[in-house]
């Protein structure tokens, strides 16, 4: 799964590498991004703004808007089925913007061990992702999405069976694209093990409230 992220560089390089068109004004670096906290999502194929969505997809039918914290991560391989992601896989991608992710590798016995897992390059990607619309009984809107999973690469199959769908520039803008069921599901691959690192880091990471430059040191 993918529980955790961080989204820590410049909105300019964000641009520059992914081709966002527009960052929000009050856009900051963040080193921990927890479930239901809100992220930074482009679903607009044409305009490529980025905007603020919730953590945790909310379907539109959905009676109660609790269900999103359960619903963080998105199995790949089985969104055209599950009547809580169907509808958005096929209408409703959206690219969730980061630049790092956090993992925790579980041993018999022992405490489970943070990782901290980005590009070798430190560039940006984004992940694939699903969004969706649900008005409350009040009439507010609340937009949110959700980050998908495949089966891990080389490099993370020893920290955890699932890893987020990862993007660059070229598959990202694929991914909003309009294409049929086997087209989409194709681009559900984990990303190149060889493009990537990952090293241990502080437990600290396992408090949500903190959000510093210091959790990403290697131990």
């Amino acid at each position: 799964m993918c529980g955790r992220f961080t989204i820590t560089l410049e909105p300019a390089d964000f641009e520059a590498e992914l081709d966002i068109a527009d960052f929000p004004g009050d856009f900051e670096p963040r080193y921990n991004v927890a479930p239901t906290q809100p992220v930074l999502v482009v679903r607009d194929l044409e305009t490529r703004n980025s905007e603020w969505m919730k953590w945790g997809l909310i379907p539109f039918w959905a009676k109660d808007p609790t269900i999103g914290a359960r619903m963080i991560n998105a199995r790949s391989e089985t969104l055209a089925e599950k009547p809580s992601f169907k509808q958005s896989f096929f209408h409703r991608r959206c690219l969730i913007l980061a630049d790092g992710f956090f993992e925790w590798q579980k041993k018999p016995g022992e405490a489970s061990v943070p990782f901290y897992i980005r590009l070798k390059s430190g560039k940006p990607f984004a992940f694939a992702g699903l969004w969706d619309r649900w008005m409350a009984p009040d009439g507010k809107e609340v937009f949110s999405c959700t980050i998908i999973t495949c089966r891990p690469n080389e490099l993370i199959a020893p920290i955890h069976d699932r890893m987020p769908v990862m993007l660059d520039k070229e598959r990202a803008w694929k991914w909003l694209q309009p294409a049929t069921r086997p087209e989409l599901e194709n681009q559900l691959q984990p990303f190149p093990a060889e493009a990537m690192e990952a090293y241990p880091i502080s437990k600290a990471v396992n408090n949500i409230r903190l959000d510093t430059p210091e959790l990403l040191r290697r131990v």
